[in-house]
């Protein structure tokens, strides 16, 4: 396979149909009597994961860029914003993600960075893959946030390449290691499947309850020590560590407008925040099946 947006796009309608035929448990709820949709479930998030990936902020540019332009478009795109509303699932309190989908080899068993949140009022711990690893240990994570306009946090648990593991949608001034708690409740096979993590985080996640309930889980914590402290031994790492962080950041602010959202409703910012969450996943997960260089890199599907 290549890696261009129309080989992404076919990977990915056919990976998530297949996996909606094999587990239908995992498609949206709907009413036996009502509008039948116009779209398959596989379609619609292929279409989502193109809007994001190609910068398109308002969803009536998107679908009339969509209907013109074939290689992006079903024979079922709709014609309005309403259309695709009607058709799109309801948000629920947990995600599903590649996480299912077939596995990522280059990432193994292990490794996480969690960047920084954007902002909505509601919480929605959820779950998409697995991670990198990182030389201290057999696996590692970071906990980035990004801030969306809305009044809400998003966080996301990602992996030091960027892949996202685990998120969450909180209030904007829910305290940051509650979250973290409850995304790893949200999903206990997060840790309980890839024993020996190590999850990075700032010097503000700290806290003898705190640290206790990860270590109870088996998850080792690294953080830059507060005033007072003694220096972690890995101390010289957090620098460089802190920059892959806020690399993350960009890309999911930069590349993918994750604070130009466009969502006007607690409903409406957590299904467009999810829809950029699945973007970059799904650009990781191709780059990882195409043997990309930079699994990050959103270059080849943003044109």
């Amino acid at each position: 396979m290549d890696a261009d947006l129309d080989t992404l796009a076919t990977a990915l309608y056919v990976t998530t149909d297949e996996l909606l035929k094999t587990s239908p448990h995992l498609a949206p709820w709907r009413p036996a009597v009502g509008i039948a949709p116009k779209l398959s479930d596989a379609e619609l998030v292929t279409l989502a994961v193109l809007q994001a990936l190609l910068g398109f902020c308002s969803q009536a540019r998107w679908l009339r860029h969509a209907r013109a332009t074939s290689a992006a478009c079903s024979p079922t795109c709709p014609s309005s914003p309403a259309t695709t509303s009607a058709c799109a699932p309801p948000p629920t309190s947990s995600g599903t993600s590649s996480a299912r989908w077939p596995p990522t080899p280059r990432f193994g068993p292990t490794t996480y960075g969690s960047p920084t949140p954007p902002r909505s009022s509601v919480a929605a711990p959820g779950r998409p893959p697995s991670g990198p690893s990182w030389p201290a240990g057999p696996s590692t994570a970071t906990a980035p946030a990004t801030r969306a306009p809305s009044g809400a946090a998003a966080a996301p648990v990602c992996t030091l390449q960027g892949l996202p593991v685990g998120f969450a949608l909180a209030g904007a001034n829910a305290d940051e290691r509650e979250v973290l708690l409850g995304i790893l409740a949200a999903d206990p096979a997060l840790v309980a499947a890839r024993p020996g993590q190590t999850l990075i985080t700032d010097k503000n996640s700290y806290g003898r309850q705190f640290e206790g309930a990860l270590a109870g889980q088996g998850v080792r914590l690294l953080r830059p020590a507060r005033k007072g402290e003694p220096e972690p031994v890995a101390a010289h790492l957090f620098r460089p560590l802190r920059q892959v962080i806020e690399s993350i950041n960009q890309t999911f602010k930069g590349q993918l407008d994750l604070e130009r959202h466009g969502g006007h409703t607690p409903a409406g910012v957590v299904v467009r925040v999810l829809q950029r969450i699945l973007a970059l996943t799904a650009a990781i997960w191709h780059n990882d099946h195409t043997d990309q260089p930079t699994a990050r890199s959103l270059v080849a599907y943003d044109h």
